[in-house]
Parts: C-alpha cells; sequence; structure tokens
C-alpha cells in the first residue's frame, strides 16, 4: 500500500524544503496549507453578517426605549453597513489606529442615524430628535462591541498563522528587498522564498530571504500548496520582462500579483499592507468568491454526512464482498494532486489485485484488464469503488462537484499527463471533486491519449471558469443519470 505519511497536513518545515538553514527569517516553523487556512475575505462577510445583527439589536432595544418609524429601524441599520463597507472597516488592517478604527464606527452610526432622523423628520414634523440620538448610541455601542471581539479574532487567527498569507516572491529587485524589510518589521506576512533567474547578480539571498531557484525551479515546486499568493517584483519600464515572467508562470495555478516599483515615499510605507490584504493588481489566477465557497462547502458536508449515513450499509457489504474475492486490504490509497498542487491521498475500494496495483497510474485500465478482479470490474463500472472518497470531502481535501483528481505522475501514451497541457495545473485551482463538469459530458474514465487529456483538462477549465451552487447542483443530478446510461465505459 502506498505510503500516505505526511500528506495533505500541516507539516513540518523540513519536510518541505530539507535544508533548515534555507528556511529565511520569515517563513513559520509550520506549514498550513492554503486550503486548510482562513479566508480573509470570508471572514470580512461573517465580521459583516455580525455587525447587521448588532445594528438590528440596536434598533429594537431603541424601539423599546422610544417609539422609533420602522424607516428608522430597517434603513438605518442597512445605511450603517453601507458607510463601514465604503470607508474599508472591513480590510483588517492590523497597522491601523485603534483611535481610527473607532472613530469610523462613530462616524458610520451618526450619519446612518442622522440621515435616517433627517428622512423621519420629512415624512413626520413630530419626530423626537431624541429618538434619533438614542438610536445613534445604542448602534455605536453595538458597534464597538462587535469589532472589539473581531479585533480579538483576527489577532489571534494571525498569531496561529491561519490568517497571515504566505507570499512568494518573483524577482530580487530593490522593490523586494524594501518589501522584505518591511515585512521582517510588521510581521504582516510571510515571505517563504525569492526565484530569480539571475543568480549571479541576486546571490544566495535578498534580504536575509533565501532564493531557492529561477523560475523555472518554481513550476511545480513542493512549496506551491503553501503559497497564497505569487508576487512578481519588476520595474514598471521592463514591459518585456513582466511579459516574459508572466508567460513563463501561466501553467502556476497559484494567484499572480504584480508589485511594481514605488518611487513615492509614501506609497512605499503602504506596500506590506496592501500585501498583507491581498489589495495587489491580480494578473493571473483565481479570484475567491467567499459566498460561493461556502455554501459549497456546506453542500459538501450536508450530503456527505448524510451518504455516509444512508449508504453505510453498501459500503461495509462491498468491504466484505472485497476480502472474499481476493487476498489484501479492502481500500487503495493512491497520491493524487489536490488544490494548488497539493499533495492528498485518495481513498477508493481495492479494485485490482494486490500484487498488480498500480500507484502511478503507468499503466491506465483497458478492456478485459486481467488486473481487476470479479468484485473489481462490478463496483469499478458502477463508479462504487469511489464511494470512500466521501470521507476525503467531510476531510476538506476533495468536493463534491470538481475536477477528478489525477495520480501524481500518471501517464498517457506514454507521456507525463501533466505535461501535455500547458495550463493543466490550472485545473488545481478549485478543490478535486467526486464529479464534475467533464464527468457528465462524457470524459470519464481513463484518458490514455494526449487528445483524451486535453479534452479533460478543456472541460475542467470550463467548469473552473463557469463554477456556481447552481451549476454544482446540476452536476450532482445529472450524475447518477449519466453513470446509469454510461455503464459500457472502461473504468
Amino acid at each position: 500500500m502506498a505510503d500516505d505519511t505526511g500528506a495533505n497536513r500541516a507539516i513540518p518545515d523540513s519536510e518541505v524544503e530539507a535544508s533548515s538553514h534555507r528556511r529565511g527569517p520569515l517563513r513559520p516553523e509550520r506549514l498550513q496549507p492554503v486550503r486548510s487556512r482562513v479566508s480573509g475575505p470570508g471572514l470580512a462577510r461573517l465580521f459583516q453578517a455580525g455587525d447587521v445583527a448588532g445594528l438590528v439589536l440596536a434598533s429594537v432595544v431603541s424601539g423599546r426605549l422610544i417609539e422609533l418609524p420602522h424607516i428608522m429601524t430597517l434603513a438605518a441599520p442597512v445605511a450603517a453597513i453601507a458607510l463601514l463597507v465604503g470607508m474599508g472597516a472591513y480590510a483588517m488592517n492590523a497597522r491601523e489606529q485603534t483611535r481610527r478604527r473607532f472613530g469610523r464606527l462613530l462616524i458610520a452610526a451618526a450619519a446612518a442615524g442622522g440621515g435616517g432622523g433627517a428622512v423621519c423628520g420629512i415624512l413626520d414634523p413630530t419626530f423626537p430628535a431624541l429618538g434619533c440620538a438614542i438610536w445613534v448610541a445604542t448602534a455605536t455601542t453595538a458597534l464597538f462591541a462587535t469589532h472589539t471581539g473581531w479585533g480579538l479574532v483576527v489577532g489571534l487567527l494571525r498569531g496561529k498563522g491561519l490568517l497571515t498569507p504566505n507570499l512568494i516572491i518573483v524577482g530580487g529587485t530593490p522593490t523586494a528587498q524594501r518589501l522584505i524589510r518591511r515585512a521582517l518589521r510588521t510581521r504582516d506576512v510571510n515571505i517563504l522564498g525569492v526565484f530569480d533567474d539571475r543568480h549571479d547578480r541576486v546571490g544566495p539571498e535578498v534580504a536575509g530571504v533565501p532564493v531557492l531557484g529561477n523560475t523555472s525551479d518554481l513550476i511545480g515546486h513542493r512549496i506551491l500548496p503553501y503559497v497564497d499568493r505569487i508576487v512578481v517584483t519588476v520595474p514598471p519600464r521592463a514591459s518585456a520582462r513582466i511579459a516574459e515572467l508572466l508567460t513563463r508562470l501561466a501553467p502556476i495555478p497559484n494567484p499572480v500579483s504584480l508589485l511594481l516599483e514605488d518611487a513615492d515615499d509614501e506609497t512605499e510605507t503602504r506596500t506590506v499592507g496592501r500585501v498583507a490584504d491581498f489589495n495587489l493588481m491580480q494578473v493571473a489566477g483565481p479570484s475567491e468568491r467567499s459566498g460561493y465557497l461556502a455554501a459549497k462547502r456546506a453542500l459538501d458536508l450536508t450530503l456527505s454526512i448524510a451518504a455516509v449515513i444512508v449508504l453505510s450499509p453498501l459500503m461495509a457489504a462491498i468491504a466484505l464482498i472485497i476480502r472474499m474475492d481476493s487476498p489484501g486490504p479492502v481500500f487503495f490509497r493512491q497520491r493524487r494532486h489536490g488544490y494548488m498542487n497539493e499533495e492528498i491521498v485518495v481513498w477508493k475500494f481495492r479494485s485490482m489485485r494486490v500484487e498488480a496495483s498500480d500507484y502511478s497510474a503507468v499503466r491506465q485500465v483497458v478492456p478485459g484488464d486481467d488486473r481487476v478482479t470479479r468484485v473489481g470490474r462490478f463496483i469499478r463500472k458502477t463508479s462504487i469503488d469511489e464511494l470512500p472518497q466521501i470521507f476525503n470531502v467531510i476531510a476538506g481535501e476533495m468536493s463534491l462537484v470538481g475536477p477528478r483528481p489525477h495520480a501524481i505522475g500518471m501517464l498517457s501514451g506514454g507521456a507525463e499527463a501533466s505535461k501535455l497541457v500547458e495550463t493543466y495545473a490550472h485545473r488545481h485551482r478549485i478543490k478535486p471533486g467526486l464529479t464534475g463538469w467533464a464527468a457528465v459530458n462524457g470524459s470519464r474514465g481513463p484518458i490514455d491519449t494526449a487528445s483524451a487529456v486535453r479534452r479533460r483538462v478543456a472541460l475542467d477549465l470550463e467548469y473552473v471558469d463557469r463554477q456556481s451552487f447552481w451549476l454544482d447542483v446540476a452536476i450532482i443530478l445529472k450524475t447518477v443519470p449519466c453513470l446509469l446510461g454510461d455503464s459500457e465505459a472502461v473504468r
């Protein structure tokens, strides 16, 4: 059975980079995969929802103290939230002074309350100014309380390294040096390393951060699953160099941003802040939609847990039959590509003879394959062998819907599949899935030719571009009919 030690978990840095002296001063002791870290935009939305609840409560309390028109109790909270968003109250900037942060809350509450009071005064000249003052006071109290809590949460998450972004810098330029030095002072970002093609000019490190190789070395590097963003630091006049770097980085699934040379002192001072808040010019990679991701995760957990409960008798029966049919373990574990090229261990019911198990997918299944057992032929044809991957979904390594995870080093027509299409790794910009757009559109099972790989990747990337909650639901609903109508597919 394949060794699965350490896969897709927070691992010691030594396992990612063998030489401990090349860690540098801005790399945490333990690296957390991107998928297991806290989403900044998602957290901001959660804070917004908490503020809405606090303002609604403030309106209820105000209404108990003095009668307020409905337009005041309903419109004022909405206006306050809109003002807070517009003033950047959810940027979670660790460098912002407390006085300024709470001053913003007071301004938002006063403006929303004053505006609501003015409208109420126009509609009803008898509306008491005291009502406006009471709402502003209770709303301000509520916002002070919630934002004190948000500050504690953000500090705790930053302290555990779950919110601080991990960066890789491409280009050992003066801009990169200034970024690193300011990061050393503020600790707002973790800079894991530098990649630069000019070894003779850059040297082994840039401002203490190790140079881990050139841009070619970055493609497929083991550190990528732990990198939130790749920052390209180049002079703004080097347009040819920028175009060349972006072309070289095209196969990488991680988001890529440009950080151009800043001549202005004030702008330069805010550099680390822009990076920490992910407020850079993004030129490649996925843009996060935290609402969709939260809904997708909720759907994954709900349906997966329900499936475990409902299908437990079937899975137990299949496990028993496998043990009776051929000697060996019930489950087959294989290392495959996950989110952002992370190595994950995918679980399946064993469908082949133990001595013929192919952990690297060097030889894909063909009709009448003598490696497949009698029970294996049935469970592969019906895709029952994939059911244990429900536990990968519950663990957060996979999703119900997404590109199917391929074995690391899988060969197609004698060539490594990942080398046949330049944008192959872009399918890893989202979590792999139990089913997906390719599966319900006829690309299911082995991909043993270059043309089959290209078609699978094209369908996967189409899903990456189109993904939405309702498309996920539609794919789930189409999966069973597709399986039943595709019973002759070789798997």
